[in-house]
């Protein structure tokens, strides 16, 4: 591509990734090791199960462990070593491969659980306490350790990590044991509880048979082939043979898909379906990422605005239940805060600036955020591995909505923090350049960046350059936080599509209105 010329979104790309939003409701996520080990272990009967095996052996590293760079290895290792041990007892896949695998793993675990806590993902102080109790009962218990893992009968347990505490799950097995309610965020992993999980009183799966949009919680809930909503699902999220950590994601896909496009300005036509069934998500507690899930701030926002922007605005009113008079929280009982749901507030109320009590609650939202900056002038989150995203949402909320240029400072720290970071291939990311991160530093420089600045149009240039040469994001990492990391599949390629198009505005210009509802 010409260093001159302004880069295209390829004919008709834009506007075939918001058509399958229609098409495929459940969403499109990749696979987890994670949920794919738990549905191997808990659901051997289930169709495709061989093939999920095959599938965990084949994504094994070299190393012995599975999963991410670094913490993030921790649970998935556990999980699949944990349903490598079933397998090898049940003996359904005897021989050499899944032996010396298993084997790699234990090596890998024994050395990775002394180490640093593992990051802060939805559940893992539930998880790894489970998955380590797992593991220990398959190498110690009554049956003794799988053939060809003998040595393993007399070593020392697995040790917990540092930080953890094993009190929570027995509190939430104690929950569970009760029959009462369980909170719906809990459904998620309710693999966790292992034999309480089994037709749990406290727990109702959704309309689609899931329990907590999960497949590994729905097979813990099931417990056997009967028929019925649940097994349904998971022979239909099974089909391909691994499985996501969640399924459906239709509202949060929905949302974010068609946000990352309107902020770019991009020319698409909304299927009229996809926004009733967006304003129909949102109840009086807000909007939940799909049945079987708690409404939270984060999805709210993001319908909000997006709705607004479409010309089909609601009241921020079901946000009030999320106000903690400093920020807003993802769900109420929230442990910690996250900055990317906050700056998803700030953007969904600069849409309804005239409501009561907006003008007020972006003051302390824009407050709140700035005195998060990191001293290096990025942002981090709990909700993705990588600082570019977390920056990408603050900065942009910051341009666009902070009141009286309260943030002026911030934003160009944020933006001097990009420059400086992006690679010398013209890529940005936080373990090496990737297509998405690439996409969010040259998103966030075109929209908050300075007009007529030389450095930042040379950024944009060598960022543009650069996203044009890098792999299709379909086999991108998986940056995003749920119980493993994941790639939601369709929000990338928008990110990616977006930054690769018409994205030279400015937070001093208005946006031009490209997207049309069909």
């Amino acid at each position: 591509m010409s260093r001159t010329a302004r880069p295209t979104i390829p004919a008709g790309a834009a506007q075939h990734l918001v058509d399958a939003l229609a098409r495929d409701p459940a969403g499109q996520t990749s696979p987890s090791v994670y949920e794919t080990g738990r549905l191997a272990a808990l659901a051997p009967w289930l169709p495709g199960h061989h093939a999920r095996v095959a599938w965990l052996l084949d994504r094994q590293r070299p190393d012995g462990g599975w999963g991410g760079p670094g913490g993030y290895a921790l649970v998935p290792t556990l999980s699949a070593v944990d349903a490598l041990l079933a397998e090898l007892h049940r003996g359904g896949s005897t021989g050499p491969v899944p032996t010396a695998a298993a084997r790699r793993g234990l090596a890998f675990l024994a050395a990775a659980l002394r180490g640093d806590a593992p990051p802060d993902l939805p559940a893992t102080d539930l998880i790894v306490p489970a998955l380590l109790a797992a593991v220990d009962r398959h190498l110690t218990g009554p049956a003794g350790p799988p053939p060809g893992l003998a040595e393993w009968a007399d070593r020392p347990r697995l040790p917990l990590p540092a930080g953890l505490d094993p009190g929570r799950l027995t509190r939430v097995r104690g929950l569970l044991a009760t029959g009462r309610p369980v909170p719906e965020k809990l459904a998620h992993a309710l693999e966790v509880a292992g034999d309480l999980a089994y037709r749990a009183a406290g727990v109702r799966p959704s309309v689609s048979g899931a329990v907590g949009a999960s497949p590994a919680a729905t097979a813990a809930w099931l417990g056997r082939p009967e028929p019925g909503p649940a097994l349904d699902y998971l022979r239909a999220v099974a089909r391909p043979g691994p499985v996501p950590c969640a399924s459906p994601i239709t509202v949060f896909e929905r949302a974010w898909v068609l946000a990352v496009l309107i902020r770019a300005g991009v020319s698409v036509r909304v299927p009229e379906p996809v926004l009733t069934e967006l304003r129909a998500a949102v109840g009086a507690s807000g909007a939940a990422t799909a049945p079987g899930l708690p409404a939270d701030a984060d999805t709210t926002s993001v319908v909000l605005y997006t709705l607004a922007r479409l010309g089909r605005p609601l009241c921020v009113s079901p946000l009030a239940g999320y106000d903690t008079g400093r920020q807003f929280c993802t769900w109420p009982g929230e442990d910690g805060a996250s900055l990317t749901t906050n700056a998803h507030v700030l953007d969904a109320l600069g849409e309804h600036p005239s409501q009561p009590g907006v003008t007020a609650a972006r003051r302390r939202v824009t407050a709140w955020l700035v005195r998060r900056q990191e001293p290096d002038g990025r942002w981090d989150d709990r909700w993705h591995a990588s600082a570019y995203y977390a920056t990408y949402a603050v900065l942009l909320a910051l341009a666009d909505h902070a009141p009286d240029g309260a943030a002026r400072d911030a934003v160009e720290r944020g933006v001097r923090w990009l420059l400086d970071t992006q690679r010398s291939d013209g890529s940005w990311g936080r373990w090496h350049g990737t297509a998405e991160e690439t996409a969010y530093a040259v998103l966030t420089l075109a929209r908050a960046g300075r007009p007529g600045d030389a450095r930042i149009a040379a950024a944009l240039v060598r960022g543009r350059d650069r996203l044009s040469e890098l792999d299709s994001c379909d086999e991108g990492p998986a940056l995003w936080h749920d119980k493993d990391l994941y790639r939601p599949t369709l929000i990338v390629r928008a990110a990616v599509l977006a930054a690769s198009g018409r994205t030279g505005w400015t937070s001093t210009q208005p946006l031009p209105a490209m997207i049309r509802i069909a």
